[in-house]
């Protein structure tokens, strides 16, 4: 009897995901991929704004252009994606669905080209950047909320189906 219970305590599954390191990695996927979306719409003339805007305090614009820049343009963006992914873990992890992503991304892209974009000068001016640049950059952040936010609620709906019914 003892024995039966042990081989079924073996196969029983107790992985539980660590909630921070889980949220680290998808803002590091989320800048990688939306990073590169990003800098493909760029290439594509979407966009005018460069792929390493958050860098450019640190770099000149040349050098932003280059095949060095953009890496470290999609870098900077996967820094700024962990710190969205651990912002959004804190603040509106347990929310479920899409629709607090697509806020959360809408509210990024307000921030970085409305409010502080501007006037750091990394990004330009709403009256001054055109249609495309706006609705391309409103839409792959969205995307990028939605990518962010529904990984993570995801996650912390999977985890607490795996939980015993009266763990809580």
């Amino acid at each position: 009897m003892e024995k039966h219970k042990k081989q079924n305590d073996d196969y029983t599954p107790r992985h539980h995901t660590n909630p921070w390191l889980f949220s680290l990695k998808i803002g590091f996927f989320a800048g990688l991929i939306w990073g590169t979306v990003r800098w493909l719409f760029y290439e594509m003339k979407f966009t005018t704004e460069l792929p390493g805007f958050a860098a450019d305090p640190f770099f000149h614009r040349s050098f932003l252009k280059s095949f060095w820049g953009i890496l470290i343009g999609i870098g900077s963006f996967a820094i700024i994606s962990i710190v969205a992914a651990l912002l959004y873990k804190v603040v509106l992890g347990r929310l479920r669905g899409p629709i607090p992503g697509m806020i959360y991304g809408a509210a990024w892209w307000a921030l970085i080209f409305l409010a502080i974009g501007p006037w750091m000068g990394i990004t330009e001016w709403v009256t001054r950047a055109g249609w495309n640049t706006l609705f391309t950059e409103l839409c792959v952040f969205i995307l990028w909320g939605v990518f962010i936010g529904y990984s993570i609620a995801f996650e912390y709906t999977d985890e607490a189906s795996r939980e015993p019914i009266h763990a809580h």
